[in-house]
């Protein structure tokens, strides 16, 4: 085996393992949608308790520093629904004021939180398993009910939008990230990250057909910035480059 089938082969099995991640942590949602719900911090903010899904928050904010939106790209469950519809979705999200719209509700949703956990009298408590029972999120028809009626919300942007439309024009988490990404480029530290070499694209395009956020990606490698507020790290457009103008790993800015 040549040495470039065995890249390939590496590249194709980081994919397999990344959608199979993304599948396994949909799938787990029955245990963990309360952990990962921002709606769940606002109840628990009302009681002045620390919920498992502010301190998740809480902890991708600063992973972000080193990883930017890692989280979206191979665990979230929000993505990974909006992935397995990605099939019937062949538009792709604009860049423009649309995607301005997730700053805005993340800003009146960190307000609120401030606000609730003042009226509560401050973080009286912390409880992980806030809202669950025996660690367990979905527990009765009605949740489950409530559960299906969100990811059908989530179905209905990303449809509109276009592919992964909800992870680019509503999610809170994902502006929190890229805040942190920001920090992270300001100040210069090694992270992991997204390089090209545009002498070696031959113009082929795949890196753009397989971005899973619809970004143009071939744009990107024959201007020699990787860098986007919208980029997961998910190694989908590494991966399908056939010539490796791009790179994925942990470099200085």
């Amino acid at each position: 085996m040549t040495g470039n089938a065995l890249s390939q082969k590496t590249r194709l099995s980081r994919q397999k393992i990344r959608k199979a991640l993304l599948i396994i942590s949909f799938l787990l949602l029955p245990a963990t949608l309360f952990y990962i719900s921002p709606v769940v911090i606002l109840m628990g903010a009302a009681e002045g308790i620390a919920t498992g899904s502010l301190l998740l928050f809480a902890a991708l904010a600063v992973l972000s520093l080193g990883v930017s939106r890692l989280w979206c790209g191979w665990l979230c469950p929000m993505g990974a629904w909006q992935e397995i519809c990605s099939p019937v979705m062949k538009r792709t999200v604009k860049d423009g004021r649309r995607n301005l719209v997730k700053y805005g509700v993340t800003v009146l949703w960190l307000a609120l939180i401030a606000y609730l956990f003042i009226g509560a009298g401050g973080i009286l408590a912390v409880d992980p398993l806030y809202g669950t029972v025996n660690g367990l999120s979905i527990t009765s028809f009605e949740t489950l009910m409530i559960a299906g009626f969100i990811f059908l919300g989530i179905f209905a942007v990303a449809f509109v939008m276009g592919r992964r439309g909800f992870c680019r024009v509503v999610c809170p988490i994902a502006a929190l990230m890229i805040v942190g990404r920001k920090i992270r480029n300001a100040v210069g530290w090694p992270a992991l990250q997204l390089a090209a070499v545009s002498g070696r694209c031959i113009d082929c395009e795949r890196c753009s057909k397989a971005c899973p956020m619809g970004l143009d990606v071939h744009g990107m490698v024959r201007e020699g910035d990787m860098e986007s507020a919208e980029c997961i790290l998910c190694a989908a457009c590494a991966d399908a480059c056939p010539e490796g103008a791009i790179t994925y790993g942990v470099q200085g800015r």
